[in-house]
């Protein structure tokens, strides 16, 4: 089922109705506000929607409209007989239990086509309170989240009433729910009216006292039904008219049409004030920037500046790029968003250096668990993946320096690392990058290491190639063709291959002449493992990486300027480091980003320090942490305080941020566990009609991205190459005037995706000539093969 957009018209004033608790009269304030509608104008029609109904057909709520507001269109989704809760009614019907998106995807359709018929005012109202359960067990507040209609909320006037309806109210808007409007039936001797009054007052939003209705006679007969359906009419009839209420309705119309004006003005706003990152803003106009109302879990609601048919103001458009890659578990998690209520209510924030709290404690256990590095013993806190590989060079260079006796104030101390790698845009990491349109134009820009050309791998007219740069054929050897991505990280094959020799030669080699020929010093190896993702997408052969870890570790010696051949001097043992300390930026590709909980795993490295940040939080708040080994650590450790590590920030160790961090990994781990990702994995494990792509059991790399797909892609007469990895998709197109980040080849299929589907657009950035998509672990198939349909229309 597609994914609906959430509901917002110009000619409708939709929304739903919900209660603080059962019975507290949803049905009859839904007809006072239907009636009203009526009597402020004949010639308008509103009409009143109950997605789920239980019970007798006779009591129903939309036949109580039909009874006592005749001109008010209405119509009810899924009726169950049974006078219980909608999980249980529904599992005692015969038919097929309407799954939650069917039920969202009826209102929408049912929303739209009023909207088109003329219906100024409508409401969606739901059964029993905030969170009574759906016909699929989920709560009602978070199964109708998509939709993101404006709340009426009709509060408790009975003994308790106060605290169900103030509850009410925090459980909507810790959901993202805009609370236009509360009413209630007056109460003499209770009076929460008065207080819920002054409560809502203050957060300005209208509270409408009503007069009860009349109560129902006891006895059944037709004579007091009949006197009992006079009596009503009578109430609607008094009530309706009523300042208060028709007040109410002509504020509800005036937000409607304010959300709107606000969405169609977002944009020129925003030119005039935001100064946007990686963005050139030379010729760039309000058009160019799209204004999102809400988010949930793939998707955003973006603004339309027409309405689309029935279609409505927002749409619903698939997050290409997973917000930045940070994405996990998908926008609006009502899980994360409770995680980090509780802890903003018990901590806020709390000042860290010489404290603990339990979800900074928590955090650093469960992250050092599921890694599953035994060299890596401390976890440091920063707040974004940049300064957490500042802090991660600091531990470099420091461990470094000490062992080997350096003074980094007389003479510089370089990195090594890999072409087109990006660490972030802090003025250190910068320097640890070659010069790129990133950072030419920072004018403390240095550049201070080296860093390796290295072998591309890509899917190539269906053969999985690596592919050596031209400067390297004559060290590297020739391109190499492998039988599948398996094959491409059989590193304890390959690392035992030709071609493994010839890379660790070519590594040694270099690092000896720029050491002991031109006198350089290194204090770290900085590597993003697998993919450098802001370079370009760029699928670093895993082999080259391998032996450049190994040649590293291997040679000590090398690295103080002596060669020879005796570690003795150093520390030994698997858990030391050696040579210089390795340093892996996991903050892309860490932590289920590839499938796998550390990106390490494919190369089978342990690194004496890993960062990690992106998906750590599932994607809701800003956090960063830098794993280290114990022996990092001690390089620290002395009676002088300015050898302690600096560095620090006002918001470290966020409680917010570590208590979020912990569900995230928790569910991911989770997800891992349960077999979540199965159809995925055994997608990429079936045997195929084409051999060449038949993948080998036992190494585990898939995609959620399908091979065929990926397969498909390789033959396409504009693609240079492909590849699908975990949740990420990057196809590589060619340009005659040459790849790199200045290309403008991929812009086209970037507006083809733009443009959409019959169902949903989707959002994606572009690297030059790569376009590339991600998904959250979370994202549904039927999602990803729309997606895969619009590739395979624009493509293939």
């Amino acid at each position: 089922m597609a994914p609906v957009g959430a509901a917002l018209w110009r000619s409708l004033c939709a929304h739903q109705v919900y209660g603080a608790n059962t019975d507290v009269g949803k049905t009859i304030v839904s007809t006072i506000l239907c009636n009203a509608v009526n009597h402020r104008n004949a010639e308008e029609k509103s009409a009143f929607l109950k997605p789920v109904s239980t019970g007798s057909l006779d009591e129903a709520d939309d036949r109580h409209l039909q009874r006592h507001a005749p001109n008010t269109l209405t119509k009810c989704l899924y009726q169950f007989d049974e006078p219980v809760s909608p999980h249980i009614a529904a599992r005692q019907k015969k038919f097929t239990i309407p799954r939650d998106d069917e039920i969202l995807s009826s209102v929408h359709k049912t929303l739209s086509s009023w909207a088109g018929n003329g219906v100024s005012f409508a409401l969606v109202e739901t059964a029993g309170g905030v969170h009574s359960p759906g016909p699929n067990g989920n709560s009602q507040a978070d199964l109708y989240r998509p939709l993101r209609l404006p709340i009426i909320l009709v509060a408790d006037s009975r003994l308790g009433g106060i605290s169900s309806s103030i509850s009410a109210y925090e459980s909507l808007l810790v959901r993202g729910y805009d609370v236009q409007s509360v009413l209630l039936f007056w109460d003499d001797y209770y009076q929460n009216h008065e207080y819920l009054g002054n409560y809502f007052r203050n957060k300005s939003i209208p509270l409408v006292p009503l007069p009860p209705p009349p109560r129902r006679p006891q006895s059944q007969n037709s004579d007091s039904q009949a006197r009992d359906r006079e009596a009503l009419d009578a109430y609607y009839s008094s009530v309706a008219g009523g300042v208060d209420v028709v007040s109410l309705l002509d504020e509800l119309a005036l937000r409607n049409t304010q959300r709107i004006e606000y969405l169609e003005e977002m944009a020129s706003r925003a030119q005039k004030t935001i100064w946007y990152p990686f963005t050139q803003h030379h010729g760039m106009a309000a058009r160019d920037i799209t204004p999102i109302d809400s988010a949930y879990d793939d998707f955003f609601q973006t603004y339309t500046p027409e309405d689309s048919g029935q279609q409505g103001k927002l749409q619903a458009t698939f997050d290409g790029s997973a917000s930045w890659w940070t994405q996990g578990l998908g926008h609006g998690n009502p899980g994360l968003a409770l995680s980090a209520a509780y802890a903003a209510g018990r901590y806020g924030h709390v000042m860290f250096p010489g404290n603990i709290h339990e979800p900074a404690l928590s955090l650093a256990e469960l992250l050092l668990q599921t890694v599953g590095n035994p060299r890596l013993q401390k976890v440091f806190y920063t707040d974004n993946g940049s300064t957490g590989m500042e802090v991660a060079l600091k531990m470099g260079l420091r461990a470094t320096c000490d062992r080997y006796g350096w003074d980094a104030s007389q003479e510089q101390i370089n990195i090594l690392g890999l072409k087109g790698s990006y660490h972030g845009d802090t003025i250190g990491v910068m320097d640890c990058s070659e010069p790129s349109t990133y950072n030419q134009r920072v004018e403390w820009y240095r550049g201070r290491g080296h860093w390796f050309d290295f072998p591309l791998v890509k899917l190539s007219q269906g053969i999985w190639r690596v592919e050596i740069p031209e400067v390297l054929r004559e060290s590297l050897g020739a391109d190499q063709e492998l039988p599948s991505l398996d094959a491409v990280f059989d590193l304890e094959k390959r690392v035992s291959s030709d071609a493994g020799a010839r890379y660790k030669k070519y590594i040694f080699d270099t690092i000896e002449q720029l050491v002991l020929e031109q006198g350089k010093k290194f204090g770290a190896l900085i590597m993003e493992p697998i993919i450098l993702g802001a370079g370009g997408m760029l699928f670093c052969d895993p082999l080259f990486q391998r032996c450049l870890t190994d040649v590293v570790r291997d040679n000590p010696r090398l690295f103080d300027g002596t060669k020879a051949s005796s570690t003795e001097s150093y520390p030994q043992g698997d858990l030391a480091w050696s040579g210089l300390p390795v340093i892996f930026d996991e903050v892309f590709t860490g932590l289920y980003r590839l499938g796998r909980k550390s990106s390490a795993s494919f190369l089978g490295v342990n690194p004496d320090i890993a960062v990690n940040a992106k998906l750590l939080t599932g994607g809701l708040i800003p956090l960063c942490t830098t794993l280290a080994s114990e022996e990092i650590f001690n390089a620290f450790t002395s009676l002088e305080k300015r050898d302690a590590l600096l560095h620090g920030h006002s918001y470290t160790a966020h409680a917010v941020g570590c208590q979020v961090a912990v569900h995230s990994l928790q569910t991911m781990n989770q997800m891992d566990g349960n077999g979540s990702w199965s159809e995925f994995k055994n997608d990429w494990k079936q045997p195929h009609t084409n051999d060449e792509f038949r993948p080998r059991e036992g190494l585990g790399v898939w995609s959620v991205w399908p091979h065929r797909l990926v397969r498909d892609l390789s033959y396409a007469e504009s693609v240079d190459g492909v590849f699908a990895i975990g949740t990420v998709l990057s196809i590589s197109l060619k340009d005659a005037q040459g790849a790199g980040y200045t290309s403008t080849a991929a812009k086209g299929l970037q507006a083809r995706l733009t443009a959409g589907g019959p169902h949903f657009n989707v959002h994606s950035r572009v690297l030059g000539n790569v376009l590339y998509l991600m998904s959250s672990v979370t994202s549904k198939k039927e999602s990803l093969r729309e997606i895969e349909s619009l590739l395979r229309e624009a493509l293939l």
